[in-house]
């Protein structure tokens, strides 16, 4: 094996007592009816971290119905904006105050490094008080022009129930794009986070008791897909879900909603592309390329799982980025210096593994890494970075979504060629192109079938900017005020002044 940069276990960075979390419907905790429990293994430790209720279909109703009766009597939907707002501000506040408390959590749940973890939940925070300047600052329209005995106005409000179905490569992060917005435009929410990451999700509920946000607005229901996921999808009363995972279960969401003709939004699967021109800073766009494909173990939508470089710096370029790759931190995601950690299940070690068998298969050369990678005293769930040349567009492994830390190496000559390979997928989340000419980033950024896109630079991230895809990558917008719009309805109000309005029917 290559010599990696690997940082081994620690007795002292195992986990004490295993987090016990319950639901938490119409302001309770409560148990499961039936008393079921989920176990939660750490990726990295192999020891219990997490106990948690699994709910059925008794508890789902119950959090669906509570929202339903929160949502209908007013006791948010029709409070001020700065009522709400005061509520999210001291969400965020509380979350600061907590942040240590569900890093250490996270990741041994989740498997990332634990300076990753802290740096979700901490920004999360951010996304909190901006969506408070949300709920202060929404209004609609009026329209003065229609004719002096007519005034119209076109008022926003809230959806109403909106059902949240969180991922576990984010768990907190992904909750704040969603749970906090929904919450600014007056909606109630009924949240089911991943089996694998239940805790930070659970964990919010005190801050959101602390906070005062009223019983029923918010509702946290765990457990698995099915029933859980699939009656928040399903069920009539709830007028919206919103989902982050795979582009699989999106499709399944989309047509168990069909049938009550819910609003959907999604953000799902990427194969996100970095475009290397010749005139790039090569310096910065390898190590935006080391950054993006290793970042939370490359489990993540946005990670650039596929580079696409001119054919004239392709080796130099490949070269720097693997030497890089070498110096990445793998390891115990406990210690602070780690900065790549355990891959989520072991299931899905063996998913990542058989999509770089089957790119040799196909022609591709492995220049670095390609395999399981063993951790001392933490054992084999991590995967060894790896970087595949020789790749075409036509390949599995150019085209489907990895999720984890491999990239994908293809070459271009030719502007329209780039921009050609970027698009020829079935994802379009995010894309990424290095030039130091405006004129070449600009002209691919309109381009590109992407909702972001980078330019010289790589996931520089926003609360106030949107965040989505196009195609298979999902519908609707998270954060930012487009994904703030994704949780109102709008009305129209017309309103005639005095009675001026000619009789349709001659009652003389």
């Amino acid at each position: 094996m290559l010599d990696f940069n690997v940082m081994s276990g620690a007795e002292s960075d195992a986990p004490l007592e295993p987090v016990v979390t319950r639901h938490f419907i119409d302001g309770n905790f409560v148990d499961s009816a039936d008393g079921s429990t989920t176990e939660r293994v750490s990726p990295s430790h192999g020891v219990v971290v997490s106990r948690s209720a699994r709910g059925g279909e008794a508890e789902t109703e119950a959090a669906i119905a509570a929202a339903r009766a929160a949502f209908d009597d007013g006791r948010w939907s029709r409070t001020s904006g700065k009522a709400r707002a005061t509520v999210l501000l001291r969400v965020a506040d509380l979350i600061e105050k907590n942040v240590e408390r569900f890093a250490r959590i996270e990741t041994l749940e989740s498997g990332k490094p634990i300076s990753q973890s802290r740096g979700e939940v901490g920004g999360a925070a951010d996304l909190w008080r901006y969506a408070a300047s949300l709920a202060r600052t929404s209004h609609g329209d009026s329209h003065n022009s229609l004719g002096e005995d007519i005034l119209g106005v076109v008022l926003k409000e809230p959806i109403g129930v909106v059902s949240m179905i969180t991922p576990w490569n984010f768990p907190f992060w992904i909750l704040s794009q969603k749970l906090p917005f929904a919450l600014a435009a007056g909606c109630t929410c009924v949240v089911k986070p991943s089996e694998f990451t239940p805790s930070t999700t659970a964990m919010l509920a005190d801050l959101l008791i602390e906070a005062g946000l009223p019983a029923g607005v918010c509702n946290i229901v765990l457990g698995y897909g099915q029933p859980v996921g699939s009656l928040m999808s399903s069920h009539p009363d709830v007028d919206m879900v919103t989902f982050t995972g795979s582009t699989a279960v999106g499709k399944l969401i989309s047509e168990t909603a069909a049938d009550t003709l819910k609003k959907v939004a999604l953000e799902l699967g990427g194969k996100n592309p970095q475009v290397i021109f010749p005139d790039a800073d090569i310096e910065s766009a390898a190590d935006a390329v080391t950054f993006g494909v290793y970042f939370n173990v490359g489990q993540c939508c946005n990670s650039s799982s596929r580079i696409i470089v001119h054919e004239d710096i392709a080796d130099d370029f490949v070269a720097r980025v693997v030497e890089l790759s070498k110096k990445v931190v793998f390891g115990d995601p406990m210690n602070p210096d780690t900065q790549v950690g355990a891959i989520v299940t072991p299931e899905h070690n063996a998913k990542i593994d058989a999509s770089v068998k089957a790119a040799v298969e196909a022609g591709a050369e492995v220049v670095l890494g390609g395999g399981p990678l063993d951790v001392p005293g933490l054992g084999n769930q991590f995967y060894q970075p790896t970087v595949i040349r020789g790749v075409t567009p036509d390949m599995a492994i150019a085209r489907d979504e990895v999720f984890g830390p491999v990239l994908s190496v293809l070459t271009f000559r030719e502007f329209e060629e780039a921009v050609r390979i970027t698009n020829d997928a079935t994802y379009g989340l995010s894309a990424g192109v290095w030039s130091e000419n405006t004129h070449t980033c600009l002209d691919f950024a309109r381009r590109a079938h992407a909702g972001t896109v980078w330019t010289n630079t790589w996931m520089d991230g926003f609360p106030e900017i949107a965040f989505g895809g196009m195609r298979q990558s999902g519908q609707g917008r998270e954060i930012g005020r487009y994904g703030f719009e994704e949780f109102l309805g709008v009305k129209s109000l017309v309103m005639r002044i005095g009675r001026t309005r000619e009789p349709w029917v001659n009652a003389s």
